[in-house]
């Protein structure tokens, strides 16, 4: 059975580069495979520049996505902006704020993005980075789980996280990784300062280069017998643990 062509979807060759001209903020780009031409050639040139996430995909994918003709180019308008944290982080420090951010690694459910989301914009979080492959979609569940938050909290988009972490750290922000496998918990951690919160995916939870980057590995204690929490909820849990140690600071 044939998806429903959704809202926030282009298709076409000429419709998506114009699409790409009118300003229109991109979030990914499906391409079928083996396609040529000049202007393949062209749009392939503009996704480099723009650095536009895209993937090749089978026809059949597209084909899925909408009945019209496509000409093997799918792509989703984003509803907000992404910014930059490194324009984003300069101009908290110029404020006077202490930076708090949250780094989401691999999260692909959207109801746990939006969650997150949400908690984040009551929390006070000055901006949430995702990866800009391997990342929830942001569609009208992850909207509706974010009750409306993910027009309110700046959400950042990074090529490559391992340098994103660099830059926070040199940027004088510590990286709180959260993880089972920590020894310290997070009501003990030192959460206080810029801080950046990381976080896994359910399945797999952070991947190892990026823990190696860590400056303190956190843990939720479970005292049950199911082994972790829902990442939303983890995230929720670690979020107000640093509103909690900042105090007034925050409120």
């Amino acid at each position: 059975m044939k998806e429903p062509l959704k809202q926030n979807t282009v298709y076409g060759l000429h419709p998506v580069m114009e699409a790409m001209n009118a300003g229109k903020e991109i979030e990914k780009i499906f391409i079928q495979k083996g396609l040529r031409g000049d202007t393949f050639a062209e749009l392939m040139q503009r996704l480099k520049q723009g650095s536009i996430p895209y993937q090749f995909v089978p026809v059949e994918k597209l084909n899925r996505i909408t009945r019209k003709n496509h000409q093997g180019v799918v792509a989703y308008i984003s509803p907000v902006v992404f910014y930059q944290i490194e324009d984003v982080l300069p101009g908290l420090y110029e404020e006077g704020k202490t930076p708090f951010v949250i780094l989401l690694d691999r999260i692909t459910d959207v109801r746990n993005f939006g969650a997150i989301l949400r908690t984040a914009e009551c929390s006070g979080v000055n901006a949430v980075i995702i990866p800009s492959k391997n990342t929830a979609q942001l569609n009208s569940d992850t909207i509706k789980s974010s009750a409306g938050a993910i027009y309110k909290v700046p959400i950042c988009r990074s090529e490559n996280l391992k340098l994103t972490l660099d830059f926070l750290k040199q940027s004088g922000l510590r990286i709180a990784a959260a993880t089972e496998k920590a020894e310290q918990t997070c009501f003990y951690a030192d959460l206080t300062g810029p801080v950046a919160l990381l976080l896994g995916s359910e399945g797999e939870g952070i991947s190892g280069e990026y823990l190696k980057k860590a400056d303190l590995k956190v843990k939720i204690p479970v005292l049950g017998e199911i082994e972790s929490l829902n990442v939303s909820v983890a995230a929720g849990v670690l979020m107000y643990e640093v509103v909690r140690q900042r105090g007034a600071e925050m409120v």
